[in-house]
């Protein structure tokens, strides 16, 4: 469980070599040694250099577990695997696809395949972290969307429209595990600094992966259920969901 002082015993990272994820687990790391389950791409080239850099921020273990967001059997598995030396205090989702803009919507499989990562895989471990945590009776989950799920915009709408639907399913498992004990935090951030957007070119208020990962254990702490990164997109994205569609079809954006 989380201790008196909002932190966790133990973190399961799903997309263990998330840059943003393994963020998250080191702030945490910063405050106190913990237990690091890292679920990972089978044949991820950054899973070693992912371990390692936990290992020497503190964490007292890290197990690493194969973890395929499209093999959806496999699934329950994987969470069993988590668990199996202990309960899990907090779990990060950050697994997820994002594509050439242009080429998903033209492009059948791709587009299938994104919807299966981003979106299905993200429903199918949701589900299964609800139902865990809430035997529990405990848990965290961070579920990290995107404010280009918040209102789907044509330069990447294959990607934000799979965003969009795991950002309302996470926003509702936290209805339904409300009083329960398990919680849900939804994060929407703008562009990061990650390998992910390396080739994206630079937007207004992109932050640090750093930034987003203290703002997330500063929400977590708070109890809230979403968030903003950096908080000034809440008013961005409040604005842009005033602009009529006839001209919110011709913002350069």
């Amino acid at each position: 469980m989380f201790d008196a002082v909002g932190n966790p015993q133990s973190i399961l990272l799903l997309g263990g070599t998330s840059e943003i994820g393994l963020a998250i687990c080191s702030e945490y790391l910063r405050r106190q040694p913990l237990r690091v389950v890292l679920a990972c791409r089978p044949g991820d080239a950054q899973v070693q250099t992912s371990v390692e850099a936990l290992q020497a921020a503190g964490a007292t273990s890290v197990e690493v577990l194969d973890f395929d967001a499209t093999d959806f059997d496999s699934h329950p598995a994987v969470i069993d695997a988590a668990c199996a030396s202990g309960d899990i205090d907090l779990a990060i989702v950050a697994f997820g696809l994002l594509g050439d803009a242009e080429e998903l919507w033209q492009n059948q499989a791709k587009a299938v395949q994104i919807a299966q990562v981003n979106f299905t895989g993200a429903i199918s471990v949701g589900v299964l972290l609800g139902e865990r945590f809430k035997a529990q009776g405990h848990g965290q989950i961070v579920a990290m969307s995107t404010v280009a799920g918040e209102r789907v915009r044509r330069s990447n709408f294959v990607y934000g429209s799979t965003k969009a639907g795991l950002d309302a399913f996470y926003l509702n498992l936290g209805q339904a595990l409300a009083g329960l004990g398990p919680k849900v935090l939804v994060v929407r951030p703008g562009q990061v600094r990650t390998r992910m957007s390396a080739h994206v070119k630079e937007a207004p208020l992109t932050v640090d992966k750093q930034e987003v990962a203290q703002q997330i254990v500063a929400a977590v702490a708070a109890g809230k259920d979403l968030i903003w990164v950096p908080p000034a997109f809440q008013f961005v994205m409040w604005a842009l969901r005033q602009v009529p569609t006839p001209i919110f079809r011709k913002l350069p954006i």
